[in-house]
């Protein structure tokens, strides 16, 4: 029903205040092939005990953490999902049930309609902010996974989507574009030209990104990044050096890219040092990551190791 990402390379994270156990049990209850895969509390952090929790949706993982109200979800990084009746004879009723949880406390960006470009879709932000645009599909063509992360380039970066998924392309390996539909004529304030959707896929994992010159009141910010996961200290350097454009925004491992975007580049031993180590273990090894912009792989070993 879903191309699973076995080995998932890049993965979505978000930022809440404290409710990000509540939000993974919540999206787990939700979606099917969903579960919570580990939990851990980081002790003494600057936002004081933070929880990090990865968790599956449709197989595919995410990754939350609680760590204080300093950043608030929007809808500049949404998730489509797609429900296609070629793999799921029962798309149209899920798309209906899962619309149905996802609007208990939630808001209609879009209601769920007939669209030139869908039989059904719908753009929601559910009761934690984080905003879903369900999309019933039938692709003739190549397959695209059930959850895909949508990138919305507005205000001053309106206008660079098509500038920015070139960008990407060129610093992710196993990268490609996909489809690409551009606004025409008289759809104004969207200017001719500019990218209404596109789709591409980065280290064999599709996103979409698209234009929208309406007044929105959000942008970028740091309540969603894309964990980058890196096996060796070369491979940190080199995504630190391509993606990392604000110098006040490097922080734990966390940049900016020039449009905004935030990234986090973490070697994938850390993972198993906070999932599997001790609790003296997690707590050496968080002391040496908070005084760190760019993480220095050889050194986190080192604290796990003490």
């Amino acid at each position: 029903m879903s191309i699973r990402l076995t080995d998932q390379k890049i993965v979505p994270h978000l930022w809440y205040d404290k409710e990000a156990k509540e939000v993974a049990e919540f999206y787990a209850s939700l979606f099917p092939d969903s579960n919570i895969t580990n939990v851990t509390t980081l002790q003494n952090t600057p936002s004081g005990d933070s929880e990090i929790v990865s968790f599956e949706i449709w197989g595919q993982k995410f990754m939350a953490i609680s760590a204080g109200p300093y950043f608030k979800i929007n809808p500049s990084v949404s998730f489509m999902i797609n429900f296609d009746p070629s793999r799921d004879k029962d798309a149209r009723e899920r798309i209906d049930e899962i619309w149905n949880k996802l609007s208990d406390g939630g808001t209609a960006l879009m209601p769920l309609d007939k669209y030139p470009f869908s039989e059904r879709y719908g753009w929601i932000q559910d009761k934690y902010g984080l905003t879903w645009q369900l999309i019933l599909t039938n692709p003739d063509g190549e397959e695209r996974p059930t959850i895909i992360p949508s990138i919305l380039f507005v205000g001053n970066v309106c206008g660079k989507t098509e500038e920015a998924i070139d960008f990407y392309l060129s610093v992710f390996k196993n990268s490609r574009q996909g489809f690409t539909a551009r606004y025409p004529k008289g759809m104004e304030p969207d200017k001719e030209g500019t990218i209404m959707f596109a789709d591409f896929m980065l280290e064999n994992q599709w996103f979409a990104a698209m234009d929208s010159a309406h007044e929105h009141r959000f942008s970028f910010n740091e309540a969603t990044s894309f964990m980058v996961y890196c096996d060796t200290q070369d491979e940190i350097d080199y995504y630190w050096e391509k993606l990392s454009a604000v110098p006040e925004a490097e922080q734990c491992g966390w940049l900016k890219d020039k449009y905004g975007l935030s990234w986090q580049i973490v070697p994938r031993e850390m993972d198993e040092m906070l999932s599997k180590g001790t609790p003296e273990q997690i707590a050496s090894v968080t002391k040496a990551f908070l005084n760190m912009k760019k993480f220095d792989l050889e050194e986190l070993r080192r604290a796990y190791k003490r």
